[in-house]
C-alpha cells in the first residue's frame, strides 16, 4: 500500500494486484479475490472471524447491511445464508466494491449490491446490520459512520459491531448507550481472540426516509 494511503481510501493509488485466497465463509472453503489497498487483503481478519462464527444465523428475508465490507467476507455469508434477502456491501473504497461485485459473481450471488453509502436508498432499512467497524479512520468519522446507519435499523432488528478490545470496544459500547439512549440497547455479545462483539437492538419503530437522530 502506497505511504500514506489508508484502506479507507476512495481510490487507493497502488497497483491492484489482484489475488486469490481460500477461506471459509457459510461453513464451506471458497476461492475469493482480494487486491492490495483494501483491508486484510492476505487472510480473513481475525476480527471478522469472530464476527461471523459469534453471531447468529441473519434474518432470511429484507435489506442486510454490512457496514464498510472490504473484499466482502461478511456481505458474501450474508448473501449465501439468507438468498432471498437483499444484502448491501457498503464501502468507501472502490477497488473494494469492485472485489465484492467479483467475488459475488463467482459465487452466483444475485443478491449483493456493492456501493458508496450515498447510494443506499433513503428509504431503505435493515433486518440486520454486521460490521468490523473501521476502527483507524478516528473516532469523529467512525461515530458519524455509526450515527448514520444505527438509526436505520428495523423494528426489533440488531447490529453486531466487532471491535477489539485494546482498540476502544468498551468505550465505544459506552458511547453508543450514551448517543442512542431511547429505543436502543447496547450490550456485550461475545468475546474472542482479542475481541468484543457489540450488540445493539433497535426496539422503537423507525421513521421512514431520512431518520433523526435522538
Amino acid at each position: 500500500m502506497a505511504s500514506g494511503e489508508h484502506y479507507f481510501s476512495a481510490s487507493p493509488s497502488s497497483a491492484e494486484q489482484l489475488r486469490r485466497i481460500r477461506v471459509t465463509l457459510a461453513g464451506r472453503e471458497r476461492r475469493l479475490w482480494t487486491a492490495s489497498g483494501v483491508f486484510s487483503p492476505d487472510r480473513l481478519d481475525a476480527g471478522t472471524a469472530v464476527l461471523l462464527a459469534r453471531t447468529p444465523p441473519p434474518p432470511p428475508g429484507g435489506h442486510l447491511l454490512d457496514l464498510g465490507c472490504g473484499w466482502g467476507p461478511i456481505a458474501l455469508s450474508l448473501a449465501v445464508e439468507s438468498p432471498r434477502a437483499t444484502v448491501w456491501a457498503v464501502d468507501v473504497n472502490e477497488r473494494a466494491l469492485d472485489l465484492v461485485r467479483r467475488n459475488a459473481h463467482e459465487l452466483g450471488l444475485d443478491n449483493v449490491n456493492a456501493v458508496r453509502p450515498e447510494d443506499v436508498p433513503d428509504d431503505v432499512v435493515f433486518r440486520t446490520i454486521r460490521s468490523n467497524p473501521p476502527i483507524r479512520v478516528g473516532k469523529n468519522e467512525l461515530h458519524g459512520m455509526l450515527e448514520r446507519w444505527i438509526p436505520r435499523l428495523d423494528e426489533r432488528s440488531d447490529a453486531w459491531l466487532v471491535v477489539a478490545r485494546n482498540l476502544g470496544s468498551d468505550s465505544l459500547q459506552r458511547w453508543i448507550a450514551a448517543t442512542f439512549p431511547r429505543g436502543f440497547s447496547v450490550g456485550r455479545a461475545a468475546t474472542g481472540r482479542g475481541y468484543r462483539v457489540l450488540k445493539v437492538r433497535r426496539h422503537g419503530t423507525p421513521a421512514t426516509g431520512t431518520i433523526a437522530l435522538p
